[in-house]
């Protein structure tokens, strides 16, 4: 392996699912670290999970919040969840937090953690977008607790069909083009929309199936969604 730079948008939904998964950290932190010994660089951007919907569910149900109040709250959980990050990578991570997508930070230790939010109207997936074309990475991988992207929700739709090669066009279509804080999408419309406009691709992929992940990063064959 090259010392290819690496973007992941890591889904709040495998930090905290409900409470904290240890477990998957401890993973994580082990598979990554074993990449970088083979050569690899990272960039990684949290978002918010179970703890960003609850902070927004007492907000919602204690006061009258403006849709930029419930992102305001949404940022700052992506951001504590980034310090946890560097904190568990301390050694082999910046020691500076990115906190802006559109500055070049330092980057010479083989991980940099993005803080996942930065202003409101914008996600973990827009931060990953944003520092992958500062740092003309080409590839965003956004892992999450899916294996694919689904045609229609599988949880209600027996008949869903998974996809695995969908274009910018069409995925914006089918999930909508309008930012909704809180909303639960694989990837949000305004990072699709930035992806789109500077021809990234995103690979949306199970990020509990750490051979799998090998296989993109190895640039094999894997199970997931491409979105170009």
């Amino acid at each position: 392996m090259t010392k290819k730079i690496f973007v992941i948008s890591l889904g709040g939904s495998l930090i905290v699912p409900g409470q904290i998964d240890v477990k998957f950290l401890k993973d994580f932190r082990a598979f990554i670290i074993s990449q970088i010994k083979a050569g690899g660089r990272f960039i990684i951007s949290p978002g918010g999970g179970k703890t960003c919907r609850n902070y927004q569910a007492a907000l919602k149900n204690s006061a009258y919040p403006s849709a930029n109040d419930l992102d305001l709250i949404g940022l700052y959980t992506n951001n504590y969840h980034a310090k946890l990050l560097r904190l568990i990578f301390k050694g082999f991570s910046e020691a500076t937090v990115a906190d802006d997508p559109n500055k070049k930070f330092p980057f010479n230790k083989p991980i940099l953690i993005g803080s996942g939010g930065w202003k409101p109207g914008r996600s973990s997936d827009d931060f990953s977008v944003r520092l992958a074309k500062i740092y003309k990475a080409d590839t965003i991988i956004n892992l999450s607790n899916i294996d694919f992207v689904y045609d229609k929700d599988p949880k209600k739709f027996k008949s869903a069909q998974k996809i695995t090669k969908i274009s910018w066009r069409d995925f914006l279509a089918m999930i909508g083009s309008k930012w909704i804080p809180g909303k639960n999408v694989p990837f949000d419309p305004t990072a699709a929309k930035f992806a789109q406009k500077y021809k990234q691709k995103v690979i949306i992929a199970n990020g509990k199936d750490f051979k799998n992940l090998k296989n993109i990063l190895d640039g094999k064959s894997f199970r997931g969604t491409t979105i170009f």
